[in-house]
């Protein structure tokens, strides 16, 4: 399941987190790559002691808490602190790759990513080439959303980042675990969420409505972890 978001941070936060980044320090990008992802990542990325990821992070994560419908397509449990990459020059592409399944926690203890997002931080047309691919059961997609908004697919996709020819790159990626570890189970309960909403337009909280509001969450409970 491929979902996309618009607007996902608002015009002034979007002002914010570029200002801050075009202010940051960066490093090499395999500093959070595996082994077999490092061969063909070639871009920079925020380091964890960047000055300023913290409120970067801050503004990213409490975007995501207030957009109801990354909570429907993710259904998450746990997200790891948001990550900010550039591509530009020399270092501009990120190859053919799937996301690594454990991802360890600033506190301690791993992450199962479950669910992968790409927030764009950069206008279409402020960059040529640096299209994201995806490749799954969806078929292939080629993304480039204008700044703000994001796409949330599965972390078992292979995809890659184009080479940017031309200007620079900017992104937020962040990994998911989600409270539903199956993709099937979770699009099942992204359609049905979705045909609720729509239903409740058209006709209101009639007794059908509300009970087959009823069978989404009982299924939620049914299928969440943890």
């Amino acid at each position: 399941m491929l979902i996309t978001i618009d607007d996902v941070l608002t015009p002034a936060e979007l002002a914010t987190v570029k200002d801050r980044l075009e202010r940051s320090v960066w490093a090499g990008g395999e500093i959070t790559a595996g082994t077999q992802a490092a061969l063909s990542k070639n871009n920079r990325q925020l380091p964890e002691d960047a000055e300023h990821l913290p409120a970067l992070r801050r503004i990213v994560l409490g975007a995501l808490q207030r957009n109801p419908l990354f909570f429907t397509a993710a259904l998450p449990a746990r997200i790891l602190p948001p990550f900010f990459n550039r591509y530009e020059g020399d270092q501009n592409y990120y190859g053919n790759h799937v996301d690594g399944a454990m991802r360890i926690l600033p506190e301690g203890g791993y992450l199962r990513a479950d669910v992968s997002a790409t927030l764009f931080l950069s206008e279409p047309e402020e960059y040529e080439g640096g299209v994201l691919a995806i490749e799954d059961t969806f078929g292939n997609r080629e993304v480039k959303f204008r700044a703000g908004s994001m796409v949330v697919y599965p972390s078992s996709s292979v995809h890659q980042v184009t080479p940017v020819t031309r200007g620079r790159r900017i992104a937020c990626f962040m990994f998911i675990q989600s409270m539903v570890r199956d993709a099937g189970r979770r699009r099942l309960l992204y359609d049905m969420d979705m045909a609720l909403l729509q239903l409740r337009q058209a006709h209101g909280e009639t007794a059908p409505v509300v009970r087959l509001t009823g069978v989404y969450h009982n299924l939620l409970r049914h299928w969440a972890e943890g």
